[in-house]
């Protein structure tokens, strides 16, 4: 939209870059450009502004295939104004001269024009194709018969209209068409995954098998070696047994000579004390034969009195001197 300002009576009017403004006064044309900038009045100005950079139709309508299928088609018409001045001839790009703003719906009429003429040339193309190929290659079809219908309709051109893409993003059936369409596909990806879920399954199962014959043989292998462990043990006893008792023998008959040694050591030397005590006593009796009897008298007092307990003082009364000096003076 131009921007139009007020100055004494006087409009100012400066446009876009990407609009196109014509200034008719009295049936003539002054000013025709993008972007132009001028003074005028609004009493005497006829003023348009067609907009000529690209513009994006989006449409959604629907279609029947030649299988009697509804499908709706989702495309968008790439155009331009091409020739400002014949599309301002054509359709009405007038502006109001005090507020800038268009007249009448010209972009609406284009969008009617160039919606309507797509919709024909798929309907076209779709009344010929069943539902299955269209789903599959009717988006590539529609595309190209659009393009095609577009660029040989003449009334655009004489409008002034050119098209720059054309563009179709899906065509979807209804939805319980749709539904009872993808149940074949659903049941196939179900089956594959059921399938895939039985081989994982397959696998686990092998898996836990290989382990278990794992752990089996692992067992089996452990018990062979305990019962060698076993055996290893039972014959180190026996033989850690019998070098205990060859160990016991060597000295129980060591202690054996030992004490036979030690008791003939023994006897010997008891024999020999024996001995010499017994030539002790013949010659302590030969000395005492010899001697009289009044000294073994006095040697048996005298082993009397060693061997008599120690006395620290004698009481001697006068019957036991007297008696005792009598028989000291007696004769023998």
């Amino acid at each position: 939209m131009a921007d139009i300002t007020r100055r004494l009576g006087w409009r100012h009017l400066r446009g876009a870059p990407t609009a196109h403004i014509r200034h008719h006064r009295g049936g003539q044309l002054l000013h025709e450009g993008p972007g132009l900038s001028f003074w005028f009045r609004a009493l005497t100005a006829a003023l348009s502004e067609v907009p000529v950079d690209d513009r994006e139709l989006a449409m959604t309508f629907h279609a029947r295939t030649s299988d009697f299928q509804d499908v709706s088609v989702q495309a968008t018409v790439t155009y331009r104004i091409g020739d400002p001045a014949v599309a301002a001839a054509r359709l009405d790009f007038s502006i109001d001269p005090d507020t800038g703003a268009w007249r009448g719906a010209p972009l609406e009429q284009l969008g009617t024009l160039l919606t309507e003429t797509a919709q024909q040339h798929a309907l076209d193309v779709l009344a010929r194709t069943p539902l299955s190929s269209a789903l599959v290659d009717g988006v590539v079809a529609v595309r190209e018969r659009i393009a095609a219908g577009l660029g040989a309709e003449p009334r655009l051109p004489d409008t002034g209209i050119e098209v720059v893409a054309v563009r179709v993003m899906a065509l979807r059936p209804e939805p319980e068409v749709e539904r009872a369409l993808r149940t074949p596909a659903r049941e196939q990806i179900q089956q594959e995954a059921d399938r895939a879920t039985y081989e994982r399954r397959a696998v686990a199962v092998e898996r836990e098998r290989a382990i278990a014959e794992n752990e089996l043989d692992s067992q089996i292998e452990l018990a062979r070696r305990e019962e060698q462990l076993v055996d290893q043990r039972g014959t180190n006893a026996r033989r850690e047994a019998e070098e205990h008792a060859a160990a016991d023998a060597v000295r129980a008959e060591a202690e054996a000579v030992r004490s036979v040694r030690l008791a003939r050591a023994e006897a010997e030397g008891a024999r020999e004390v024996g001995e010499a005590r017994a030539q002790a006593q013949a010659a302590w009796l030969q000395v005492h034969a010899d001697v009289d009897v009044a000294t073994l008298h006095a040697l048996t007092g005298t082993r009397l009195a060693e061997n008599l307990p120690h006395i620290d003082s004698v009481t001697v009364s006068p019957d036991v001197l007297t008696g005792l000096l009598s028989r000291l003076g007696a004769p023998e």
